[in-house]
């Protein structure tokens, strides 16, 4: 890391620094309103920045959107691999609870799907910062899901995989109708598929 970055990414006194505010504010505002519909003024004054204070960390606010997914992404590989803060030896018992915490937080209040899902559909041209972060999100996911259903010793792990990938997306759109919602059913569902393949 160089030496600009690292002093970008330190607090002054206890104050998180412009760049780091400006993340946490347009995460905040992407997540519930989505990406187009959060303007550049209304992150900064979230933020309590300025535009050009903005502007000297990212280029622009599609590359501060495809930040604020990256580090979704990021947040996303914690909890898949270690859902619950605990770490699974057993790939299926991974795969279910992760869908357990999942299914869990569909449910709950101002839960909006997943954010790199929701890019995805925001932005469908493939050369837009934010939709190559979301892609390869759901590209590496895709390969994760079919190397645990393989570890799992399921009969066609591809499709297996594929199969959990839809399960997992589906509690993603509809985990946002209420707790009494299909994603009460994903662990079930999830338990009879893997049943299904091995």
């Amino acid at each position: 890391m160089s030496a600009q970055a690292d002093k970008s990414r330190r607090k002054a006194g206890g104050i998180p620094r412009a760049a780091d505010r400006i993340r946490v504010s347009a995460r905040e505002l992407f997540y519930r309103e989505g990406i187009r519909a959060v303007g550049v003024d209304e992150i900064v004054h979230r933020a309590g920045v300025t535009k050009p204070s903005l502007y000297r960390s990212f280029a622009s606010k599609d590359e501060l959107a495809a930040a604020y997914l990256r580090d979704y992404d990021r947040d996303f590989w914690e909890r898949f691999e270690r859902p619950r803060g605990k770490t699974y030896a057993d790939p299926r018992q991974q795969v279910l609870a992760y869908i357990a915490e999942l299914a869990g937080r569909a449910v709950g209040r101002g839960y909006r799907g997943c954010g790199l899902s929701n890019a995805a559909i925001e932005y469908p041209t493939p050369d837009h910062p934010a939709r190559k972060v979301a892609e390869a999100h759901k590209k590496a996911v895709r390969q994760r899901l079919r190397d645990l259903a393989a570890a799992m010793g399921a009969r066609e792990p591809d499709v297996l995989g594929d199969s959990l990938l839809l399960l997992i997306e589906g509690i993603y759109g509809s985990g946002q109708q209420s707790e009494d919602g299909p994603a009460q059913s994903a662990v079930a569902a999830a338990e009879r598929l893997i049943d299904s393949f091995t």
